[in-house]
C-alpha cells in the first residue's frame, strides 16, 4: 500500500464520521474545562516542578509579585507566550476562557485572590492580548526594516 493510497483511504473514512466537517475545520470540541482541569492536563507539566523558571504551583513567594501585576495583564502575557512558555501553553484547542481559569487557579493556589474570570474580565484580558500582539507586530516590523537596511 502506498502512502498516497493510505492517506486517501484515511481521509475517505474520516469523511464518513458524523462530526467530520467540524473536525476537518479544526474546530475545538464543545467543552469547557475548569481551571483545575486545565492545570492538571496542561500547566502541571511545567508549573509542578518549575521547569524553565515557571512559578511553581502553590509557591506564594513566586506568585505574589506576579499576581500584583493584575489578573488581566498576567493572563494576557501568558496567553501570547512569555519567557520559555509558548503561546496558549502550546495547546491550540485551549480557549481563552479555559486558559484564564487555569491561570486563576494557579494564582489562587499561590495566594492571590483571583476569581475565575467573568465576561468582563475576559474582555479585559482580550484587550490586553490585543495590545501585546500589536507590540510584537511592531517589533517584528522594526526588525524587518533593519534587515532591509543590512543588505
Amino acid at each position: 500500500m502506498t502512502i498516497r493510497f493510505a492517506a486517501a483511504t484515511f481521509w475517505a473514512t474520516f469523511a464518513l464520521l458524523p462530526d467530520a466537517p467540524a473536525l476537518a475545520q479544526n474546530e475545538p470540541p464543545a467543552r469547557s474545562r475548569s481551571g483545575e482541569t486545565v492545570y492538571r492536563e496542561i500547566c502541571s507539566a511545567c508549573h509542578e516542578k518549575g521547569v524553565a523558571h515557571a512559578p511553581k504551583f502553590g509557591d506564594r513567594s513566586a506568585w505574589t509579585p506576579i499576581a500584583e501585576e493584575g489578573q488581566h495583564v498576567v493572563t494576557a502575557e501568558a496567553w501570547v507566550g512569555v519567557r520559555a512558555m509558548p503561546p496558549r501553553a502550546g495547546q491550540d484547542d485551549l480557549t481563552l476562557a479555559e486558559f484564564s481559569r487555569g491561570v486563576a487557579y494557579m494564582a489562587r493556589n499561590g495566594g492571590a485572590d483571583w476569581p475565575d474570570p467573568d465576561a468582563r474580565m475576559l474582555a479585559r484580558i482580550a484587550r490586553e492580548v490585543g495590545r501585546h500582539i500589536d507590540e510584537r507586530i511592531a517589533e517584528l516590523r522594526r526588525m524587518k526594516r533593519e534587515l532591509a537596511t543590512a543588505r
